[in-house]
C-alpha cells in the first residue's frame, strides 16, 4: 500500500488510471524525457509503462511510485526503489517545465529522502543524475548528496551516482 506523502505545498499519492493522459505528456515532453531513463521514448513505450505501475509496480508492491500534485494537478513523478546500479534505494523524481526553479523539485526530493530514511529505515539514500544535468546536481548538493561516484554508460556519456546519509 502506497502512502500518501505531503509537503508544504505538494501531495504525492498512487497514480490512479485517469492519470494516463497527464503522465504521458509529462514523459513525453523531451525536456523531461532527456533526464529519464535512456531518454526520450514512442508515446505507446510512456502508455505502457504508465500501465505497469498497476499491473507490476503496485500490484506486486515492488517499490514505492507516486503522482505528484499541486493544487490538485498533475505536476510530476516520483519514486523511491532498490537497484543494483547503486546497491541500494534511489530516488527518482520528474518535474512539469512549468514547476521548475520554483523550489518544487527540492520539496519533492526531501519527502522521497525523509520516507526512505523514516518509513522504510534506510541508512542511505542515493541518486544517479546524467552529468549534463546540472539543475539536479545542484539542488541534490544543496540538500545534502555527495558525489561518489561515477557509472559510465554504454554511449560513453557518465552518470553520477550521488548518495545522503541521515
Amino acid at each position: 500500500m502506497i502512502p500518501t506523502l505531503r509537503t508544504e505545498r505538494l501531495l504525492l499519492e498512487p497514480y490512479v488510471p485517469a492519470d494516463e493522459e497527464d503522465f504521458v505528456a509529462l514523459f513525453q515532453d523531451p525536456r523531461v524525457s532527456a533526464w529519464m531513463g535512456n531518454g526520450p521514448v514512442a508515446e505507446a513505450d510512456d502508455r505502457a509503462l504508465f500501465g505497469r505501475i498497476f499491473t507490476k509496480v503496485y500490484a506486486r508492491e515492488l517499490f514505492d511510485v507516486w503522482a505528484v500534485r499541486r493544487d490538485g494537478l498533475l505536476v510530476g513523478h516520483a519514486e523511491i526503489k532498490p537497484t543494483e546500479d547503486v546497491g541500494g534505494h534511489e530516488i527518482v523524481y520528474a518535474l512539469a517545465p512549468a514547476a521548475w526553479g520554483s523550489g518544487l523539485g527540492t520539496e519533492v526530493a526531501e519527502a522521497l529522502v525523509a520516507y526512505g530514511f523514516g518509513t522504510l529505515g534506510l541508512s542511505e539514500v542515493h541518486a544517479t543524475v546524467a552529468e549534463p544535468n546540472v539543475a539536479s546536481l545542484k539542488l541534490l548538493g544543496r540538500i545534502g548528496f555527495e558525489h561518489v561516484r561515477d557509472i559510465t554508460e554504454e554511449d560513453g556519456s557518465t552518470t553520477h551516482v550521488l548518495t545522503r546519509r541521515p
